[in-house]
């Protein structure tokens, strides 16, 4: 492990602060670049996670895909854990903590928009972002793309009729747009120039050649990853500094709604006997959120500067760091699982 993988969540730290000062600082600068976008999608951040997936896309081994249909079950728990308890344990949290327990704090209208907003996160399961932790677990690459492929299908035929159930309204727009487009730029596109790498670079009976690419582009992943959490914190900057009591209050709810699903998710991979490589991303799938869509859809919704879209600025500033300290659980408890695959 080198010495930015291994210090990582220091490093992310370091990126948060630095992105929070930044963003104070140059407002303009960062305003700009908000403002690089296509359909609610910023490019430039869509620029970074190619930097930072492209190097797992390159280890995708589609020749071993066709097996994955004789193990479903890791398949089956993401499934269940992101469209039939997720939303539904955001959406509860939502409303006890800011209907009941905050209630004296946070006026009913306010409320109402943090519980949007986290409702909207509990939706929209991880996409991009899900590859990165599945690399630091050393989970199956192979794997992870079906199991984000599924997710994504089923989020597009799935997401707004949950959201607008949660919500309480009888229609919901989704930028159709936003949501096609951000599968394509953060999965499909860095997928295909990973195959086609990948096929250059193959020969027969000699991976040499692909081992000394992958260990030349592996750090990539690292600066891509850092420079999105920068970029995310610095769009968001004045809003953290500017409410900083409500961004507290946002995140104790989601904290435990994180760590809460990860505990279900991660218990019945074990409970499965399901393969390391395969209960590790499975059970980060479906704790991450696809925030970049959350945020999208917040603001689509009901503004800018609502409190839904600050709620999902929130499960930024929460995920990365927390999803960080679930890598490291899944790490420390390898012995827990089977290292062969799951037939």
């Amino acid at each position: 492990m080198g010495l930015f993988e291994k210090y990582l969540t220091l490093w992310v730290g370091l990126c948060i602060v630095a992105g929070v000062v930044l963003g104070n600082l140059y407002p303009a600068l960062f305003a700009f670049i908000a403002g690089l976008e296509l359909a609610h999608v910023n490019l430039v951040v869509a620029v970074l996670v190619w930097v930072m997936i492209y190097p797992m896309m390159v280890q995708i081994d589609f020749s071993a895909i066709k097996d994955i249909g004789k193990k479903p079950q890791g398949i089956l728990l993401t499934v269940l854990v992101n469209w039939f308890i997720k939303p539904f344990s955001m959406a509860f949290l939502g409303w006890l903590f800011f209907k009941v327990i905050f209630a004296g704090w946070i006026d009913p209208q306010t409320a109402e928009q943090y519980i949007a907003g986290m409702i909207l996160l509990g939706v929209a399961p991880c996409t991009a972002m899900v590859f990165v932790w599945s690399q630091l677990t050393k989970g199956d690459p192979n794997y992870t793309l079906v199991q984000v492929s599924v997710n994504d299908i089923i989020m597009v035929f799935a997401f707004a009729p949950i959201a607008a159930f949660l919500l309480g309204i009888s229609e919901i727009h989704v930028p159709w747009e936003t949501l096609l487009l951000s599968v394509v730029l953060y999965v499909l596109f860095p997928l295909i120039l990973g195959v086609l790498t990948r096929k250059r670079l193959e020969r027969k009976n000699d991976d040499s050649k692909l081992m000394a690419f992958l260990e030349k582009v592996k750090p990539w992943s690292v600066v891509g990853l850092l420079s999105t959490v920068i970029l995310l914190f610095g769009f968001q900057a004045e809003k953290i500094i500017a409410q900083p009591q409500d961004i507290v209050l946002i995140a104790i709810p989601l904290l435990i709604q994180t760590y809460g699903i990860f505990i279900i998710a991660y218990l019945a991979a074990k409970a499965m006997k399901l393969a390391h490589n395969i209960a590790g991303p499975a059970s980060l799938i479906g704790t991450s959120n696809f925030f970049e869509l959350a945020v999208a859809v917040a603001i689509s919704l009901f503004g800018l500067h609502s409190g839904a879209a600050l709620a999902t600025v929130v499960g930024v500033l929460v995920e990365v760091p927390v999803m960080l300290s679930l890598v490291a659980v899944v790490n420390n408890t390898r012995h827990w699982f089977t290292e062969k695959p799951a037939d």
